[in-house]
């Protein structure tokens, strides 16, 4: 029986478009790139930064630390409260407590951010364990991120084989189910997050939802 879940923050419990999107929209500015789509900024959601600014406007290294810097300097004055927490997920999270379930957050977002956000929405108090990276751009891959929770929230005498049946990791984009399978517990993958069509699939999710209701439904039945 599923006793201890991980969550992914962004895109699977809030819907942080606005705050994430213009705050990159932000730093690419001060980097004199003008790019007045913030739809088209939507694949930030999820990933590392430094990542997303590499692969998609091949920013240099030394440009992707100013990019950082800049992003981070709006993101928490402001965009951080850009943010909205999808309907039910506060029900869904004190039910799963009630019924004895484990929870922690596994999110590539810097741990001080997370627990801003997760204060803003009163959910905190719903998670065991927070886990996200660090302010210098470490354990910002999210295999290690879950790697760092899982260490944290499984007991020493729960054998790895026992994993699969007991853990699970939530998250809306395919970082999250790589994440999952690379520390062998069970992947779910929401759909009305970020992913792009046929990315959850591809990525070989072992349960895909479309519904915070059909969420619940799977996390207390597997």
């Amino acid at each position: 029986m599923l006793k201890y879940i991980l969550f992914d923050l962004d895109g699977t419990l809030t819907d942080p478009k606005l705050g994430i999107t213009s705050s990159v929209q932000y730093a690419l500015h001060a980097l004199g790139i003008d790019e007045p789509s913030l739809d088209r900024l939507e694949p930030f959601i999820g990933p590392p930064l430094a990542d997303s600014f590499r692969e998609f406007y091949g920013l240099d290294e030394e440009q992707i630390v100013i990019a950082i810097t800049k992003y981070r300097e709006r993101f928490a004055k402001q965009g951080i409260y850009e943010n909205e927490i999808y309907p039910g997920i506060s029900e869904m999270l004190g039910s799963l407590k009630l019924s004895g379930k484990i929870l922690a957050i596994a999110s590539s977002k810097p741990t001080l951010f997370v627990e801003q956000i997760l204060d803003y929405f009163n959910i905190r108090k719903h998670f065991d364990y927070i886990v996200g990276s660090n302010m210098d751009g470490t354990r910002s891959r999210k295999e290690e991120v879950v790697e760092e929770a899982l260490r944290q929230m499984i007991p020493a005498e729960i054998m790895p084989s026992e994993k699969k049946y007991t853990v699970a990791m939530v998250g809306d984009r395919r970082f999250d189910i790589e994440g999952a399978k690379a520390q062998g517990i069970i992947s779910v993958g929401v759909s009305f997050g970020y992913a792009s069509e046929g990315e959850l699939e591809q990525a070989d999710a072992d349960f895909i939802v479309d519904s915070v209701k059909t969420l619940y439904n799977v996390l207390t039945t597997i």
